[in-house]
């Protein structure tokens, strides 16, 4: 199943390739400042594949904090945080947000609380490294019906 998400505004906007129907989402309220701030909710499946497209990269604010392992995907025109991605050897992880989600029954989410304060470098890119997405393509300027976006690469 696809699911569909995006940034309040579009500009930052994801297809979601989930196995499953419909299917069943951890939703991980992380307890760090930022997430708390932000409203971060994220959930993964390494098995899924996650399309990105981003309509103006100029409009998207990336941030990094703390251990500077994850790179957050803010939108400069509505404030929104659809994606986090991390690059561990040379590879591309993410996760996503469920409050940007929307074509899913928010019954299919599993919500839960997540803390990660105190776990070190190592640990967090071994536990993103098996749990994050692993199959990411970003795409700038194109929009998410691209048959690019939607390709496996070779």
């Amino acid at each position: 199943m696809f699911i569909t998400g995006k940034c309040h505004c579009g500009n930052i906007a994801f297809e979601l390739e989930w196995e499953g129907d419909p299917p069943e989402i951890p939703a991980r309220a992380c307890g760090c400042t930022f997430c708390v701030k932000h409203g971060g909710v994220w959930t993964s499946n390494p098995k899924a594949k996650l399309a990105v497209a981003v309509r103006d990269a100029a409009l998207v604010s990336k941030y990094a904090f703390g251990t500077r392992t994850a790179t957050f995907h803010v939108c400069s025109r509505c404030g929104a945080v659809p994606l986090v991605t991390s690059e561990i050897a040379s590879h591309l992880y993410a996760v996503v947000n469920v409050n940007v989600f929307e074509n899913i029954d928010s019954s299919w989410l599993r919500r839960a609380a997540a803390n990660f304060e105190g776990e070190d470098v190592e640990s967090r890119l071994a536990r993103r490294t098996r749990n994050w997405i692993a199959d990411v393509r970003i795409a700038d300027g194109q929009n998410l019906t691209t048959p690019a976006l939607r390709a496996t690469p070779p």
